[in-house]
């Protein structure tokens, strides 16, 4: 997917094992953005309050602070922010749905390879700014409609 090559994207992962948050962010910065990496769920919201991103990946099992709780925090805080879950525990049902009811936009297997995710973020971002430059539209045109 070519989505994410033409624009730059600003990523926050929330993993607790440094050597994943190391490799997507890796990743993600050779495909031209730029990211940011937290090993402790706790700082999710003094990092929010000082920074910007377009996307969250977040990991569902972490000590201290689990997924489903950081979603939702965030869901409250940034409502409109996509999330994207990315874990290893598989497909556990009750996990994934709870995931979603707490405000999450989707999720990929860490078993999957890291093209899959990438696909996954690209879609989540590209209908977030398409729904972002319409809601824009929509607010410019009654202004212009009483302009004349």
């Amino acid at each position: 997917m070519k989505l994410l090559a033409r624009e730059r994207a600003e990523f926050l992962i929330i993993d607790d094992d440094p050597a994943i948050t190391t490799f997507l962010a890796a990743y993600l910065k050779q495909k031209g953005h730029s990211c940011a990496a937290l090993i402790e769920g706790f700082q999710t919201a003094s990092w929010l309050e000082m920074n910007d991103c377009e996307v969250v990946v977040v990991d569902l099992n972490m000590p201290k602070v689990d997924g489903i709780s950081l979603i939702t925090f965030i869901r409250e805080i940034r409502p409109k922010l996509p999330i994207i879950v990315f874990t290893g525990v598989g497909y556990e049902e009750d996990k994934m749905h709870g995931a979603l009811r707490a405000g999450a936009n989707g999720y990929v297997s860490k078993n999957l390879p890291v093209e899959q995710l990438y696909c996954v973020l690209s879609r989540v971002l590209g209908t977030c700014r398409q729904r972002a430059r319409h809601e824009a539209m929509t607010r410019v045109r009654p202004a212009l409609l009483g302009a004349a």
